[in-house]
């Protein structure tokens, strides 16, 4: 883009225009409610900031709270697994997706972190194998059918923070041997673990047990998970030691005789909110029963629901077992409880649900949900140092949402998404959009114009929320000639800004594509946008809706910039659509363009296509408003307004006014549909 000189005085990263643009600094205060209402964890994932981030949340000062009605997809786990460091998993470590044995294998077992997606089902082979997990992993299934059949995950002595979340594991039950004397097929089994997270995963039909948490293993959180279809459920213990510290919550045991569960020798049991139904009556009087508190085992149970059990909670005499607020129906048989136990509370922090809403509530939120499966979170700084990082984390070929979720902080770094990074969503956590900024100060004469942007988005299906994109380049205190300075430019199709802001003087945001005759498409929405020359360009087919524009003066009293320059291919018959939007200006009366058409090295048949519709207008506008570039007519361009308004918006014979018919094939749907039908307005 054509370098045009600006003296402007410097101006500061952020401003206020009647409460649309971004405030000034970082908010940090109440960041915690937002995070969690977004199901993106407690405020302890924004930790202490490092040498590349300006300015961040400070460390966690609260524990870990349990999942609540609009929490109960958090990707950070409560209970006793949030204590002592916590338990992230492969936080840190790369994504990638499995469909086979042999991958998952490989990455399970490897030293370094890792988030393994599994897809689709997995058959294991020899019939009962081990699929051996080491520390620093998360293993979580894909939608709602990742499954593991025939095989055991198994977690060895001295393994820790781990995380198996939304999974299916199934069918490795031995004909014939309903009592598990035969075979250890195990849909989970660890010895000696610690810092374990088992969570919203479905076991059924096994052999020997379900869940096999033994010998000391300590800080585990078994939540929101399906025991189904089994003799021996869930068993823990194992031990003459009494180690063990264990939240059991959200649970769903049907269909199964024992060990619902079994704890033996266990430090600190935690069993809340779970249900238990159907239990297998076969008239064994001892071994068919719900809740043991084994050995010397402290065990607390809190508005749990028993519907149809036989010993619904039970505890030997060396034990202790204390129990509230449970609801019995149908049942028969022991309802121990004696000693004090402990009390949870003075551990971490968590929420009771009614025990007659457990039903309910377990039987919809307990097993694989499409919810937890459809996205992966990658959080910036407490798993990445930077943004940059966390987007390298993604795999080539990425065919399911990674969302980067952006901590509250100043990141001044330039961060680059490429083509073979696709369908990554980047997340400001903050309660404002200027909360999180991404800023850097590159100029075009250092690099050239694509090389001046603070952030560059040339993959597909990428949606940005709730941040500011800045260049804070300060073209007033140096003569250069190129002083264009990109925030943002995108090359990918189907991009998205939500709630974003894009701060800039020339040249701040530009929507492009790979090639001239290729189109890519960009809805902008809810969003603030400034700058002075040709400060929305290129050309993408873009949409720019229910958003304020801010066009910066330069000290002019007759010119002071253009607010578009757009390049559309001749071929595509949708550029730059501003509806439903405000244009603003502190520039004087009659000082600023609406565009000019940008023919890239003289392109013919790059043939600007503008539509401004049912926008506010400031009197900064001109009353001729369109004008030439580089020896091409603006007549020759596709320019026109329809219903705008504001004082700005005059009549006359230079400003081109779209018919009411062709208006109703110029919509944002129009726009962005193309010929796959995209509408991401209709999400709204």
């Amino acid at each position: 883009m054509t370098h045009i000189p600006s003296k402007r005085l410097p101006r500061s990263v952020a401003r206020s225009v009647a409460g649309a643009a971004p405030r000034s600094g970082v908010v940090l205060a109440a960041v915690a409610s937002l995070v969690a209402a977004l199901g993106l964890g407690a405020v302890g994932e924004a930790r202490a900031a490092t040498p590349t981030v300006a300015s961040a949340v400070g460390p966690s000062v609260a524990s870990s709270v349990g999942p609540s009605a609009a929490g109960r997809w958090s990707d950070q786990p409560h209970g006793f697994a949030s204590l002592a460091g916590g338990t992230t998993g492969g936080a840190g470590g790369k994504v990638v997706t499995v469909t086979d044995q042999a991958s998952l294998a490989r990455y399970a077992a490897a030293e370094e972190p890792y988030v393994i997606r599994v897809k689709g089902s997995v058959p294991v082979a020899p019939f009962g194998s081990d699929i051996v997990v080491a520390s620093n992993k998360t293993i979580i299934g894909v939608g709602d059918t990742g499954e593991i059949v025939h095989g055991e995950l198994h977690l060895n002595p001295g393994t820790h923070n781990v995380i198996i979340r939304n999974l299916t594991i199934r069918d490795s039950y031995v004909e014939g041997d309903w009592d598990g004397k035969t075979t250890d097929f195990d849909a989970i089994q660890m010895d000696t673990a610690d810092h374990v997270w088992i969570d919203h995963n479905r076991f059924e039909h096994m052999a020997d047990g379900l869940l096999d948490i033994r010998k000391d293993s300590q800080y585990i959180t078994v939540s929101y998970n399906q025991f189904r279809d089994h003799n021996k459920a869930f068993g823990i213990g194992w031990t003459t030691d009494v180690r063990t510290q264990i939240t059991i919550d959200h649970n769903w045991f049907t269909g199964t005789k024992q060990r619902n569960p079994s704890a033996d020798n266990c430090a600190y049991a935690h069993l809340y909110n779970n249900y238990l139904s159907a239990q297998v009556s076969d008239g064994d009087p001892v071994w068919t029963y719900g809740n043991w508190s084994r050995g010397r085992t402290k065990m607390v149970i809190e508005n749990s629901y028993y519907d149809g059990v036989q010993h619904p909670y039970q505890a030997d005499a060396t034990a202790e077992l204390v129990q509230r607020g449970s609801i019995l129906r149908n049942t028969t048989g022991r309802t121990d409880a004696w000693g004090t136990a402990f009390d949870p509370h003075a551990f971490y922090a968590y929420r009771l649900d009614p025990a007659a809403a457990v039903p309910a509530l377990v039987t919809r939120f307990s097993g694989p949900q499409r919810q937890i499966g459809d996205a992966v979170t990658l959080h910036v700084p407490a798993d990445h140092p930077t943004v940059q990082a966390a987007v390298d984390a993604v795999p080539d070929g990425n065919d399911l949402p990674v969302i980067v979720a952006i901590a509250p902080g100043v990141y001044r770094a330039k961060v680059y998404v490429p083509a073979t990074k696709p369908n990554i969503v980047l997340q400001g956590t903050g309660r404002d959009r200027s909360d999180t900024v991404l800023v850097y100060d590159t100029p075009a004469a250092y690099g050239g114009s694509t090389g001046s942007a603070t952030v560059r988005i040339a993959a597909n299906d990428v949606t940005a929320r709730h941040l500011t994109f800045s260049n804070d380049f300060d073209e007033a205190a140096v003569e250069l000639s190129g002083e264009q300075a990109l925030a943002m430019k995108t090359t990918g199709d189907r991009i998205v800004f939500e709630d974003t802001a894009f701060l800039g003087n020339q040249d701040t945001l530009m929507t492009d594509s790979p090639q001239l005759t290729t189109v890519s498409r960009v809805y902008i929405r809810d969003s603030y946008i400034e700058g002075d020359v040709d400060f929305v360009y290129g050309r993408a087919t873009t949409v720019i809706e229910h958003s304020v524009i801010r066009a910066l003066s330069r000290g002019s009293a007759t010119n002071n910039g253009y607010i578009t320059a757009a390049s559309t291919w001749t071929g595509n018959p949708y550029g730059f659509l501003i509806t439903g939007s405000r244009i603003v200006s502190d520039a004087p009366d009659g000082s600023f363009h609406l565009g000019r058409p940008w023919h890239p090295g003289g392109e013919p048949q790059a043939v600007a296509q503008v539509l401004i519709r049912d926008t506010e207008l400031p009197a900064a506008i001109k009353a001729a408003p369109w004008t030439d570039m580089s020896g091409f007519s603006w007549k020759d361009a596709r320019f026109a307004e329809y219903r705008n308004h504001g004082p700005g918006a005059v009549v006359t014979a230079d400003r081109p006014q779209m018919s009411d018919e062709d208006a109703r094939v110029h919509t944002v749907a129009d726009y962005l549909r193309g010929t796959d039908g995209w509408a991401p307005s209709g999400h709204h």
